[in-house]
Parts: structure tokens; C-alpha cells; sequence
């Protein structure tokens, strides 16, 4: 079988991103072109600046890539691209740019939901990780628990009910003085304090009685493994406010550990109970907060305690990149999956939709 090449582009949220990945494994390219400097200035992303600086960088992103990978356009099988969810007019940017590309040297196109990015971005690392396993997708926009039944076939266990992981980060880490972006100055931050001085609350939405009998029957438990961090970043709040008021001091670095252990806690266990529940042997984590120091750390633990084998991507490829589209819209390739000319940004696209 020849070798396939496929071009991968990313412009979800802040970051303008070009892959070439070779036959969905092996990445010949990585640029990834970051706003995070300019966006730290409002204290997060503002979509409209977003969407400007992708029209800027995409065209420059896409060269070094391809000339990284020491390949043309002409040398491609495929054109991958995001195109949900995120951000309407950042997403607009990157399939605009793909669907041009793809009509110019009739190539596939192939759009590619962001979550099945995420997940596709530990196939990168571990040659020996095949579906199925569950997954837990951590990131700024999402949290899902999901079993990964087949290459982009997912069945989802649980989701957050409002805030994802991700967003409480940059709340917390604004409240407290961190700034933006929250995750790596919480992450930081932690390492100095203890994550016992402060009890804050871990929210559990239910435990499944019925998980074992439903799983064969495609059905599950909606309620046993959802997430919510709302509760937990209102804690995190009124205890701020509380010592405020009572002119009570408070440590910045105890805060910040204290609220990551919580969110920690929340995470692994969900993960540890679904993995019992549904006789899953193999577990990864992917999304931007699965780099977080502390929640590898205790995920490698947990998965070791439970007789897991444990997968993560690298630091690099939690975050948005396009190598982790490239390996996506690969498996869609050999799918048979093409999107036409009529392909559009999704912003709340929906995992397993199409």
C-alpha cells in the first residue's frame, strides 16, 4: 500500500496550525502558531482578534509545513480540516482555506471534528493503542468521558453539565490573580502550595447501578459519569470573598493546589469508575488539561492501582495542533469519509455528529 499524506488544519480557537502526517502515525510536520501573548492582554480570547490574526498566519503555517515535511501540495492524498467546534469565525478561516486548497488540486476534504482530534492525538505517540479504550477529553471548551468503540466511532458515558475543566482554570486562575491563560499558572502555582489547606467540594452526579447491564444493550447511564465544575469554581469564589470580608489572608499557591486537587479528584475518579464499570482495559486522556502535571501524575497512579495501561499525548499535542487533525482525517480517509464543497464551521458541533 502506498504511503498517504495528508495535509492537517487546525484554527479552532487561538492557535493557526499546519500538520503533515504520514499515514495517520508518523508526523512529518508540527507548526503551530500561538496567540496566547496577544490574547493574555484581555485576559482571554476574543474571537474577533482571533479570527484576523488566523487570516494573517494560515497561508505562512501551511508553507513551513509543507516545506518541513519536505513535500508540495502536489504530493498530498488529502485535505483535513476543523470544522467544529470552537469558534465561528476561526473556524471559518481554516476550512475556507482547506476547501481552496482541496478544489485547486482536486484533493479529498475531509472535515474533522475537534474532540476526534483530541483523541487522535494519542494514536500519534503509542504505535499499540487501538480502539477500543476509554478516553476522557479534558480541554478548555469540553469534558467528555467517552469509549472509543472504533476509529472515530465513540460512544459517550458522561460530559460536564456546565463549565468544562478547562474553562475553571482560567476563572479560578483569573480570580486569584494568575491571569490568563489559568491551566499552566495553576499547574505552576500548585507545585508551591498544599492541596489539603482548603476543602472545597468535589461534585459526583451519581454512581451507575446499571452500567453493566446496559452497556450490551448500547445504552447508558446518563447521569453517572457527567461532570460539573460550577459548583467547585463558586467555592473557590465565595471563599475568596469570605476572607475579604473577615480580613482573613489567603495563599495564593494553597488556592491554586487546593482547587486543581478537587478537579483532579472529580476527574480520576469518573475515569476509574467507568473503566470498573464497563470492563475497559486500556484508558487515555487527551484535550489541552490532560497536560497538567498533577492529573497525569495521579491518572498514572489510579491506572496502575486498577491494572490499566495508561496513555497520554505529550505536552505539545494536548494542546490545539494540527498533526492530531491529520491522524483524524486519516482514519476518516480509509473510512471513505469526504466532505463537499458545501463543508461548514459547525461552532457547537456535537461529538459523533457529521
Amino acid at each position: 500500500m502506498d504511503d498517504i499524506l495528508i495535509l492537517g488544519i487546525e484554527s479552532s480557537c487561538d492557535e493557526t496550525a499546519a500538520s503533515v502526517v504520514k499515514n495517520g502515525r508518523e508526523v512529518l510536520s508540527n507548526v503551530i502558531s500561538s496567540q496566547i501573548d496577544l490574547h493574555t492582554l484581555y485576559g482571554g480570547v476574543v474571537p474577533e482578534i482571533a479570527s484576523r490574526k488566523h487570516i494573517e498566519k494560515i497561508n505562512q503555517v501551511i508553507t513551513m509545513a509543507l516545506q518541513e515535511a519536505g513535500v508540495t501540495l502536489d504530493d498530498l492524498d488529502a485535505i483535513g480540516v476543523t470544522y467544529g467546534p470552537g469558534l465561528v469565525g476561526a473556524l471559518l478561516v481554516g476550512v475556507a482555506e482547506a476547501k481552496a486548497i482541496a478544489y485547486a488540486k482536486k484533493l479529498p476534504l475531509i472535515g474533522v471534528h475537534h474532540i476526534e482530534g483530541h483523541v487522535s492525538a494519542n494514536y500519534i505517540e503509542h504505535p499499540d493503542l487501538e480502539p477500543p479504550f476509554l478516553c476522557e477529553i479534558i480541554s478548555g471548551g469540553h469534558t467528555h468521558l467517552v469509549i472509543v468503540k472504533d476509529y472515530g466511532e465513540f460512544e459517550i458515558l458522561g460530559r460536564t453539565r456546565d463549565d468544562a475543566a478547562g474553562e475553571a482554570f482560567d476563572k479560578v486562575a483569573r480570580a486569584i490573580g494568575l491571569g490568563y491563560p489559568g491551566g499552566p499558572k495553576i499547574d505552576k502555582a500548585a507545585r508551591d502550595g498544599d492541596p489539603e489547606a482548603i476543602s472545597f467540594p468535589r461534585t459526583h452526579m451519581g454512581v451507575s447501578t446499571r452500567a453493566n447491564a446496559t452497556y450490551a444493550r448500547g445504552v447508558h447511564d446518563t447521569e453517572a459519569y457527567d461532570f460539573s465544575f460550577s459548583g467547585l469554581k463558586s467555592a473557590v469564589l465565595n471563599y475568596l470573598n469570605k476572607c475579604q470580608m473577615t480580613g482573613q489572608e489567603w495563599n495564593q499557591a494553597d488556592v491554586a493546589a487546593s482547587f486543581q486537587q478537587a478537579v483532579v479528584d472529580m476527574l480520576v475518579d469518573n475515569a476509574m469508575r467507568a473503566a470498573k464499570d464497563y470492563h475497559m482495559k486500556k484508558f487515555a486522556i487527551a484535550g489541552g488539561v490532560a497536560a497538567n502535571t498533577a492529573l497525569r501524575k495521579a491518572m498514572k497512579e489510579a491506572c496502575e492501582a486498577n491494572h490499566l495501561e495508561f496513555y497520554y499525548p505529550s505536552p505539545i499535542l494536548c494542546t490545539d495542533n494540527a498533526a492530531m487533525i491529520g491522524t483524524a482525517a486519516y482514519y476518516e480517509y480509509l473510512r471513505g469519509a469526504r466532505s463537499g464543497w458545501d463543508l461548514n464551521a459547525v461552532p457547537n458541533l456535537k461529538l459523533g455528529e457529521r
